[in-house]
């Protein structure tokens, strides 16, 4: 079993054009992000439980295929799971519930929350489930804490996400299936070779392409710096010759486990923690998968802002997920456009998009890679980094997934 290394979201390396050119952009601006006062208000409520994101970690997110090839989910989450433990030091009874996201399921660990926990050497006392979401699972699985936390069920929960792409479950045919199941049944050796001569085997190949690694991994290997003139040579995806879907504007597989902690501001801070942020408010949205597939942030943005009482302007920090570059920037047009705005979201005027220069300044999911279910922790906790550094106040996390549906939430600093 390779022999795994968390790496800290604060450290997620810039490694794509785009990334690059925004990071550009954001050394343009720091002084500005700086000096923006801690003068806003808090988005603290009379009576309300304040839930604070402690820490978080990911594992290194590796193309799939590569050095993770010979693991299954529950080894990345445990991993997740245990660099969790060792960065922050929490006592392993301390923990009250723990939530994963997952959105391709191994059959034989369809909990994997539970089997990661308990791998990771958790209290068989803790209970542990797991929720799907398309790529907004591991949103699902930090907002469900904070639902815990908020309703005083629980007072710390660990939330996290893990994909595992590099060896997804095969189905077949109805019809295969049921003749697999019915060799069991079959009593004598000729009923079977009667059912494996049967028109529905006859296309039936299997192969399983391991690759072993045993070596200690430290960082993302999906980095793939190139010029504008090497991505501009790269064939489409789809419809060929003119497609614009490129290996070069979309997130590849990707391997990766992620986890974070969050807990009772006042239970945070009697166990010795400094918080990194607050979690306030979010959102989930949902529309017509026809023709509005991965609009999720156009629709969820505005709506958090208005349930928090902000406006696009009072945001220091934006982390969008990117699933592809033509997704990023049809939510752009979208947001920009008072047609749309009018049209399909009853409103008056555009949303308004968030200026390019807080914008995934550290890198998003084309160039660290998109572990569908792990992403969602990934961006909350670069925001709450992304804001200490900056000197920001407020974030917003935005992400689509499959089916229309859509996620958006709030994170306010926690006081340095």
């Amino acid at each position: 079993m390779a022999s795994m290394l968390l790496t800290s979201l604060r450290s997620s390396p810039l490694t794509s054009v785009q990334a690059a050119q925004f990071a550009a952009r954001s050394l343009s601006t720091s002084v500005h992000l700086q000096a923006q006062a801690k003068s806003k208000k808090t988005l603290a409520k009379s009576g309300v439980k304040n839930v604070v994101l402690v820490d978080g970690v990911r594992t290194p997110f590796l193309l799939s295929g590569t050095t993770y090839a010979d693991l299954m989910p529950h080894d990345l989450a445990r991993a997740a799971l245990q660099g969790l433990l060792k960065r922050t030091g929490l006592p392993k009874d301390a923990v009250d519930y723990i939530v994963y996201g997952t959105v391709i399921q191994e059959v034989k660990t369809s909990n994997v929350a539970r089997e990661a926990a308990l791998g990771a050497g958790f209290s068989d006392k803790t209970p542990a489930h797991t929720v799907t979401m398309a790529c907004i699972s591991s949103n699902q699985a930090m907002t469900t804490a904070v639902g815990l936390i908020a309703a005083g069920q629980c007072d710390a929960v660990v939330a996290g996400g893990v994909e595992f792409m590099s060896d997804v479950p095969i189905r077949h045919s109805r019809k295969m299936r049921k003749t697999m199941l019915s060799l069991n049944k079959a009593k004598t050796l000729g009923a079977r070779l009667s059912l494996l001569n049967s028109d529905c085997c006859l296309n039936f190949k299997c192969g399983d392409v391991i690759v072993t690694g045993r070596d200690i991994v430290s960082k993302d290997n999906g980095i793939r710096p190139a010029t504008m003139e090497q991505m501009a040579k790269l064939k489409p995806a789809f419809i060929k010759p003119h497609g614009t879907v490129t290996a070069a504007n979309s997130s590849f597989l990707t391997d990766g486990a992620s986890a974070v902690l969050i807990m009772s501001e006042e239970k945070a801070l009697a166990m010795g923690y400094k918080p990194k942020a607050y979690l306030r408010d979010f959102v989930y949205v949902s529309q017509d998968p026809k023709d509005q597939l991965l609009l999720g942030p156009t629709y969820a943005t505005p709506k958090v802002l208005e349930k928090s009482g902000l406006t696009l302007n009072d945001i220091d920090v934006f982390e969008f997920h990117e699933a592809f570059a033509g997704q990023i920037m049809a939510n752009l047009k979208a947001m920009e456009s008072d047609w749309f705005g009018q049209t399909y979201m009853g409103r008056k005027t555009k949303v308004g998009a968030p200026p390019m220069e807080k914008f995934n300044t550290w890198g998003g999911s084309l160039s660290l890679g998109h572990p569908f279910a792990a992403t969602g922790c990934r961006l909350v906790t670069t925001v709450a980094h992304r804001l200490q550094k900056e000197g920001g106040q407020y974030g917003l996390v935005a992400a689509c997934a499959a089916g229309g549906q859509g996620h958006a939430m709030v994170i306010e600093a926690y006081p340095q």
